[in-house]
């Protein structure tokens, strides 16, 4: 089985669009009918999520850590006692190529790091746009950790230690552990997730906050 984590804190308003790009790269014809477990970590939330997961028939989780790090933590922990061989981590306000587990799944390695795309920039300046793409390699080999594009296998995930509990950074700190453990990692350019380029981001020193500091 493949599980698919995504942490949620008051995302009504992006979580449907996520849900329904899983479930399409969920049923995808090339995955040759293995079963896909997305589970929705409801953390904090006090807006419609847990409705609009529950209305796609997802799984879904409570907690109040207000935490991404231990967010994603508890949600790989319930995957994996239900026997998940593969784990795949995106967020609520991001949408997945149909092809995203299959290619996850196709590079045969223990990690798979992802690219990302920005799908509306009119929230930020052309200067901020210029300075993300001057610094932002889309190539393979490309050295960029992304929460929204991250896949791990079950074993890697154990030996490595899982994500800690961080408020921030809980993706980068993976994956520095998963290189000590000797793990093979694709840096792939492939499997590109789109994104949001929101200002109101839910994490502190996220995505959103990087993206704030290249404002000049």
């Amino acid at each position: 089985m493949i599980g698919v984590i995504v942490p949620v804190h008051n995302e009504e308003q992006r979580l449907k669009h996520c849900i329904e790009s899983l479930l399409v790269a969920a049923f995808h014809h090339a995955l040759g009918n293995e079963p896909v477990r997305i589970l929705i970590v409801l953390d904090a939330c006090t807006d419609k999520s847990a409705h609009i997961a529950q209305t796609y028939g997802v799984m879904t989780l409570t907690c109040t850590h207000r935490n991404v790090g231990k967010a994603r933590a508890q949600g790989a922990e319930q995957l994996l006692a239900a026997d998940a061989r593969w784990l795949a981590f995106t967020d609520a306000d991001s949408v997945v190529p149909d092809s995203w587990l299959v290619d996850q799944i196709s590079f045969n390695v223990d990690a798979v790091c992802g690219l990302v795309e920005v799908n509306d920039w009119s929230e930020h300046s052309i200067k901020v746009r210029e300075r993300y793409h001057a610094h932002y390699r889309t190539v393979d080999g490309h050295r960029h950790i992304h929460g929204a594009n991250l896949g791990v296998s079950s074993t890697a995930y154990r030996k490595a230690g899982g994500f800690k509990g961080l408020p921030a950074h809980e993706d980068v700190q993976l994956v520095s552990d998963l290189e000590r453990s000797g793990a093979s990692i694709m840096w792939t350019a492939a499997n590109r997730v789109t994104t949001s380029a929101r200002k109101d981001s839910r994490c502190r020193e996220g995505f959103g906050d990087y993206l704030a500091s290249l404002d000049p």
